[in-house]
């Protein structure tokens, strides 16, 4: 008789070694006064943009890191570096997310101890960044308009972990059939307490409200 096979959840030991290693992270990054924020988003929502005009308004203020995530290339990279950041690029090997080994070893190149601020730009996918605690004291998703209001019923983990909504490209309102309630109604479904602001990089709208929440995230984290 031929002997049962022995199942091992290796997927449960894989998160579960990743979120120790995030939480000790996470508080080496509290420790230093350096707020790490996570920011994700589909491929084209607009992070890069976003990024780029953030790191502009916040030049004079603020130590700002960045930490760009792909598969391959580095033109983001020296998208952000153009923008006044000091700017890496990990290549992921394939993979569709970081996860917090791959971040601490970017922040020990990074050198975050200098930083009030350090973004991670994640590799462009709705699913797998959401499912990896890489350390990050702040999650925060990018939604375009033209996307959809429906995509928190499609990919609800990833407006269940985030802290912050933007919806982008909100100058492109009359062109796509998004509906602002129905989005509201759908990200709240999924997370009560996510706070939503609706922004263009292009347009400069909603640019203040994005850059005063930076600002009181990285207060508080020092505080």
């Amino acid at each position: 008789m031929t002997d049962p096979i022995k199942v091992i959840e290796v997927k449960e030991s894989v998160f579960a070694n990743n979120d120790r290693e995030a939480e000790a992270l996470r508080a080496r990054m509290h420790d230093a006064g350096t707020l790490m924020i996570n920011l994700m988003s589909s491929p084209g929502a607009g992070k890069t943009t976003l990024l780029s005009a953030t790191l502009r308004a916040l030049a004079d203020e603020m130590r700002i890191g960045v930490m760009e995530a792909d598969v391959d290339s580095d033109v983001d990279a020296y998208t952000v570096q153009e923008a006044g950041a000091k700017a890496i690029q990990l290549h992921t090997g394939g993979m569709c997310h970081l996860d917090a080994a791959m971040t601490e070893q970017g922040l020990n190149q990074l050198g975050y101890q200098d930083q009030d601020l350090v973004v991670i730009e994640n590799v462009g996918n709705l699913i797998c960044p959401a499912e990896f605690d890489t350390g990050a004291g702040k999650k925060v998703m990018i939604l375009s308009v033209p996307e959809g209001d429906d995509k928190p019923l499609k990919y609800p983990l990833m407006f269940e972990v985030s802290d912050l909504v933007l919806i982008s490209k909100v100058d492109t309102l009359p062109y796509f059939d998004f509906d602002k309630q129905k989005l509201e109604q759908n990200v709240h479904l999924r997370n009560p307490n996510a706070k939503i602001i609706y922004l263009s990089a292009k347009t400069g709208e909603g640019m203040d409200e994005w850059l005063d929440w930076l600002r009181d995230a990285v207060r508080d984290w020092k505080a």
